[in-house]
């Protein structure tokens, strides 16, 4: 099995839950499928993977997930974003490049950063247009790039799924990527069960964690179980 401190793992089920996206779409981006003998192959490859024919998301595919969606959502093709995909792993040598804090946008156009270094040690930046068709896309991209946090790299490092005032984040290095309260690193699904089954107050004590960390993890797991529902 691999080493998965710090990469994450979720099953499609679990994916689609955190992203509000059908498993079985994210399946499909992942391991392609056939339709009237057409083939469709994958948007990119799986980060994860044990050797057998399951599949599995790491935290960097999660995130590749959530911008694919958006921009398909959008409008965009599926081939014309694994055509994006393609490119932009080129030009960032990134295997999800999507992913990245590299998007720039003027409102209907994604344009890629690529920074260069010279030999004298300067850099420069300059822009790779991914769609050459006019999409509406500043009031989508915002919000993805608003609730992330990344490295140094570009690479996405936490996501706060309902953003970070809600004290939930999704950290790879953490709980195997799965949701919990950032002050404790308790997963949400843990204090919220505790807290429905116990009261706020008792799993607050039994996980030596704060009232208000109980009440924001069964918010968040409430409104999951919402989507589940919707």
């Amino acid at each position: 099995m691999e080493n998965l401190i710090g990469v994450g793992l979720y099953t499609p089920a679990e994916a689609g839950r955190l992203l509000r996206v059908s498993p079985t779409k994210i399946s499909r981006w992942l391991l392609g499928h056939v339709v009237k003998g057409v083939v469709y192959r994958p948007l990119w490859d799986p980060s994860v993977h044990f050797g057998d024919e399951r599949l599995y998301l790491g935290f960097k595919d999660l995130m590749e997930a959530r911008v694919a969606d958006v921009l398909i959502r959008e409008g965009v093709s599926a081939i014309k974003v694994r055509s994006a995909i393609k490119i932009a792993k080129e030009e960032l040598g990134k295997d999800h490049p999507l992913s990245s804090n590299r998007f720039r946008t003027d409102g209907r156009e994604i344009f890629l950063s690529i920074i260069s270094t010279d030999e004298e040690g300067q850099k420069s930046e300059r822009l790779l247009n991914l769609f050459r068709k006019q999409y509406e896309f500043q009031s989508v991209i915002d919000p993805i790039l608003k609730t992330v946090d990344f490295t140094e790299n570009g690479d996405p490092k936490l996501w706060w799924p309902s953003g970070r005032k809600s004290k939930v984040v999704v950290d790879p290095a953490r709980s195997f990527g799965q949701p919990i309260d950032s002050v404790s690193s308790v997963p949400t699904a843990v204090l919220a069960a505790a807290g429905r089954q116990e009261g706020t107050a008792v799993a607050a004590l039994s996980y030596a964690v704060e009232r208000s960390s109980v009440k924001r993890a069964i918010e968040f797991e409430s409104a999951l179980w919402q989507r589940d529902a919707a």
